[in-house]
């Protein structure tokens, strides 16, 4: 009964709880398979909280709902947070009457707790989304819309066929007088237009261009169901969030990274929703301004009384001070719109670092008018533009304005790896050897970290393509570390062009698991594996007949997956050719050897080399059998 009386009080906003009766807890956990209840405790226990709950000052009415889990039947107990607060309960053991509330998972007396003075200012307080709406009727609350929420969030409730019941049960409506009349949170989340009744209740988007006048690209306004807004305006947002994927040449794998993180725009504007007001004195919408170099989400009011801008810093704690709206919060949550009460802020610094993007801003002023959160954008998302821009001028002939663009973008933003690598290519390209060994050391001066082993890749590529093969060594032997799989695949294909096998090796074996989503790279980990066995057979060194026998396994076994991989005719046929060798070097049937070289010239069959080793393995092994065969007869014939 204390919990049930803290629950109905609801200190923090966050609109009541739950008691679950049938099921034992240890360590704050639940413990299954649960023991449960039999019918007739169930029905006895019912009478047991309607009569102990009417006793409470004031008198409460719980909902009281039988369920079965695991098989097994328990009764669970919904307490909304009453419109009728505050409540007391009698304290068993100490005596007398109190007033009980929740404070983290623990009930508590609020008066010992120093929280009776807050509780009593929130009597006459019933938070505004909770509240009846007494200028709309019940009707505008659509019943299709509830049923598919319900659908949506899988309620058992889907299953009632009284409408005004049902609406009861999810505390969308009140009784007033003789009629039902809506919840403030009904009207929101279930109505046609909730902006008839409250005016900010939408999503205004604005895109701004680049130019110095900031003018006004589109708008777009967001109208309907709160939980559709939001929907609309994700959906939205990610048509408009710029993806950079650089591909690779005959492989799956991308690398890359976007304007904004999904995940964190996401929750700002969940946030702005979540926590804003919709009093019919606040007809402000919540807005979304797209700038070219940052994204604004920004509420009215700002937060409320309690929370201070060092509370959302990366390091800060928000304090459980109690949130504007209750029910909208549970509604959000409910369709995994929101994530738990304040775990949105740790995500979005989250999303924002993986990504590679400065962190996120959020400020309101002294009034408390407005709360706004700022994302800016990737630092690469301006060098996109410059990259476009050289795409065109190239498309169209202008490669010296091409290259000046190029080279002017990477003067003022010497820490963009994409600029970075692109200035290299177009240096070596031109025979610019030099200068683009001078914009690798800039950037390596300038550019951060996780950006270094991409360039240095790019730059050892083009000095092989320049046949610079030396130079390429030596930048490819200064490469520390590389943070990424992908990082790793580039520098092991890189040394194999260099002959560096045992570099390659190790790179691939960096990789990791990536390797073997990879045609291409795996492909070429085998040809590594096939030449180090090579190498180990001419060596003679220790163990060299273990050591041969192991690489050529692997590479075996790579290339048996190679083949069954989605990859272009040619790489499945010289897949085919190298597993042939691998066969006859493994000492395999001599059908196997040959199935592999006639799969290879039946997907290449210009190739006549396939052709060719086919003749001289047959050729081979005829012989090697005509000597078995002799020695077989003692030597004669």
């Amino acid at each position: 009964m204390k919990t049930i009386c803290a629950f109905a009080n609801d200190y923090q906003n966050l609109n009541g709880g739950y008691v679950v009766i049938g099921i034992a807890e240890e360590d704050g956990r639940p413990v299954l398979p649960p023991d449960g209840l039999t019918p007739s405790e169930i029905e006895q226990a019912q009478r047991w909280l309607r009569g102990r709950c009417k006793s409470m000052r004031p008198s409460l009415e719980p909902i009281l709902s039988p369920e079965t889990y695991s098989d097994r039947h328990i009764l669970v107990v919904w307490i909304p947070a009453s419109q009728n607060r505050p409540h007391r309960a009698p304290d068993v053991h100490g005596g007398g009457w109190k007033y009980w509330i929740r404070v983290g998972e623990s009930t508590v007396d609020a008066e010992v707790s120093g929280g009776l003075e807050m509780l009593i200012e929130q009597t006459a307080r019933v938070p505004w989304d909770d509240r009846v709406a007494l200028n709309a009727r019940v009707e505008d609350i659509r019943e299709t819309r509830v049923r598919e929420y319900l659908r949506d969030v899988q309620s058992g409730l889907l299953d009632r066929s009284d409408t005004h019941d049902l609406y009861r049960r999810l505390a969308i409506c009140s009784p007033v007088n003789d009629h039902e009349a809506p919840r403030n949170v009904g009207l929101l989340f279930f109505s046609d237009d909730p902006a008839k009744w409250f005016a900010g209740a939408r999503i205004e988007v604005v895109r701004f261009a680049a130019d110095r006048a900031g003018k006004v690209l589109n708008e777009r306004v967001f109208r309907g169901p709160l939980a559709d807004q939001v929907r609309g305006c994700l959906s939205y947002f990610e048509g408009l969030s710029h993806a950079h994927l650089q591909k690779h040449r005959d492989r799956n794998q991308v690398r890359g990274w976007v304007s904004y993180p999904q995940i964190a725009f996401r929750e700002a504007l969940v946030n702005a929703v979540y926590h804003r007001a919709y009093r019919q004195d606040t007809v402000e919408p919540t807005k979304v301004f797209l700038h070219p170099d940052r994204v604004e989400v920004i509420s009215y009011p700002g937060p409320v009384p309690g929370i201070e801008g060092h509370h959302l810093a990366p390091d800060g704690h928000v304090p459980p001070i109690p949130a504007r709206n209750r029910r909208i919060g549970e509604f959000l949550k409910e369709l995994d719109l929101a994530e738990g009460r304040f775990t949105g802020l740790p995500q979005i610094y989250e999303s924002m670092r993986q990504n590679g993007s400065p962190a996120p801003k959020f400020d309101f002023d002294d009034a408390r008018s407005y709360f706004r959160v700022t994302l800016p954008a990737h630092p690469e998302y301006a060098a996109v533009s410059a990259m476009q821009d050289a795409a065109y001028l190239r498309t169209v002939g202008s490669l010296d304005d091409a290259f000046s663009r190029i080279r002017n973008a990477w003067e003022a933003n010497a820490s963009s790896a994409i600029l970075a690598a692109e200035v290299i290519r177009m240096h070596t390209e031109r025979g610019n050897i030099t200068e683009a060994q001078e914009a690798w050391e800039r950037f390596r001066e300038h550019g951060p970290e996780f950006g270094r082993a991409h360039v240095a890749n790019v730059l050892v590529e083009a000095l092989l393509e320049a046949g610079e093969d030396s130079l390429a060594r030596s930048i490819l032997d200064g490469i520390a570390e590389v943070p990424t799989p992908t990082d790793a695949i580039d520098t092991a294909i890189l040394a194999k062009r260099l002959g560096e096998r045992q570099i390659a090796h190790r790179y691939f074996e960096r990789a990791g698991e990536s390797v073997l989503n990879d045609a291409r790279a795996l492909h070429e980990f085998a040809q590594i594996k096939m030449r180090l066995a090579t190498d180990a057979y001419r060596r003679r060194g220790p163990s060299w007949t273990e050591v041969n026998r192991r690489l050529l396994s692997e590479a075996r076994d790579q290339l048996e997956r190679v083949i069954l991989m989605d990859a272009p005719p040619t790489r499945h046929a010289w897949a085919w050719r190298d597993l042939a060798l691998v066969r006859a070097r493994l000492q395999a049937p001599r059908s196997d050897v040959i199935a592999a070289y006639e799969r290879a010239s039946e997907l290449l069959p210009d190739e006549s080399r396939f052709a060719r080793e086919l003749e001289s393995f047959r050729t081979r092994s005829a012989s090697s059998r005509y000597r078995r065969n002799r020695n077989s007869r003692g030597g004669q014939g």
